[in-house]
């Protein structure tokens, strides 16, 4: 079950960054494809090119009938799902960044208390912007206001506040309680590039620059190296 959740989780994230792209790209490339065949007008009325003119004057009438004028408010829309979503993948994954060079310098069981009371605070936080979330889109639904270019429902596109959050909040308490039972946190090599691949110079498996970085909490079993 918890694989089918994640595996969801990266495709929804996956198809929003996509489809985002591309509305991007086609709403821009829209926009200076009608600024050059304008300009192909122009250059052949100036010299008495009339038949030219009046192709370039058709293709120019048939672009300008693409309204993508909504496309900017999708992609809107899309980046406010994907950063829910995404901020969610972020804490199940580890990429999240906190300084916690005190916390780091703590013994075991300090450590573990205030790794324990974050994660817990994050639960709580998000947890309460769900619920906020929730009513806020209850009262949207109800007034029936719509966004301005696609005419959409609003409380459907605010209703990424509520799933997104309380996404959120499950993966703070889920961290937190495999963090209880085994002391191991999620962990993400910032600087790591998916598909490329660093022959082992004697670092070992999580980075002698990883746990010497104040960037992340070190885990329960982690050998700390400067000692």
């Amino acid at each position: 079950m918890m694989r089918i959740l994640d595996r969801a989780e990266e495709v929804l994230i996956a198809v929003l960054i996509a489809t985002a792209t591309v509305l991007i790209f086609a709403s821009v490339t829209h926009r200076f494809a009608l600024g050059f065949i304008a300009d192909f007008v122009r250059y052949f009325r100036v010299h008495d090119m009339p038949d030219a003119a009046a192709m370039a004057k058709s293709a120019y009438l048939g672009l300008r009938n693409i309204n993508l004028v909504w496309a900017q408010e999708l992609t809107i829309i899309l980046f406010v799902w994907m950063a829910k979503f995404g901020a969610a993948y972020g804490v199940r994954t580890g990429i999240h960044v906190g300084i916690d060079v005190l916390i780091n310098r703590l013994d075991a069981t300090k450590r573990k208390f205030f790794i324990l009371f974050g994660l817990s605070a994050g639960a709580l936080f998000t947890g309460i912007i769900a619920v906020l979330g929730a009513n806020f889109v209850n009262h949207m639904y109800h007034a029936s206001s719509i966004s301005p270019d696609l005419e959409l429902p609003m409380w459907l596109v605010y209703l990424a506040i509520p799933l997104g959050s309380s996404l959120m909040c499950f993966r703070f308490l889920q961290v937190a309680v495999s963090f209880a039972r085994t002391g191991e946190l999620p962990h993400h090599d910032h600087g790591h590039v998916d598909g490329v691949d660093v022959e082992d110079e004697g670092i070992d498996e999580l980075g002698d620059a990883y746990l010497h970085s104040p960037l992340t909490p070190r885990d329960l079993v982690e050998k700390e190296k400067d000692k």
